[in-house]
């Protein structure tokens, strides 16, 4: 009986090795995914680009938003692109996907915009572009943040990149 036992014991361990294992599609550590968020703000060209993420990070999230008491994706990309590059952007994302010509996304630059579709197929968010496949945004849950592009909930919804230059 003792046997039996071990050896369901030893089955459920393997078992749980090998479905963790196929469950990792797209895994970074915390500290790695910092210091490659740290290495993309400090290789931004504009250092008041730098400043201004800097003042921001952290503000929580609030739909429609436009201030340090919380901001929406749209007012972010909005004052973003007003104060470091002195562009006019409509308020709402969809909108502002229209105001841009469309660009390919392994060219990229600093300061370009990235669209993306969550919730179907309509612009629903929207990001300010960086360096190295990172940009900055207004997420829901965390506020203004510097994410990787190559997350697989980013690659899977983006639906627009362009430039306002």
């Amino acid at each position: 009986m003792k046997a039996l036992k071990v050896n369901c014991f030893i089955v459920l361990i393997f078992g749980l090795l090998l479905a963790s294992c196929s469950s990792r599609k797209y895994t970074v550590n915390p500290s790695e995914k910092a210091a490659k968020a740290a290495d993309a703000m400090a290789a931004l060209k504009s250092k008041d680009l730098y400043r201004f993420i800097t003042d921001w990070t952290g503000v929580k999230y609030r739909l429609g938003g436009l201030d340090k008491s919380g901001i929406d994706c749209s007012g972010f990309a909005l004052l973003l692109e007003k104060n470091i590059y002195g562009h006019t952007l409509p308020r709402r994302s969809k909108d502002q996907a229209e105001s841009v010509k469309k660009k390919n996304k392994s060219n990229l630059e600093e300061g370009d915009l990235i669209f993306f579709s969550f919730g179907g197929n309509e612009v629903d968010h929207v990001g300010v572009y960086l360096n190295n496949n990172f940009f900055v945004h207004a997420s829901t849950t965390r506020g203004v943040v510097v994410d990787d592009l190559n997350m697989p909930v980013y690659q899977n919804a983006i639906v627009k990149t362009g430039t306002l230059k």
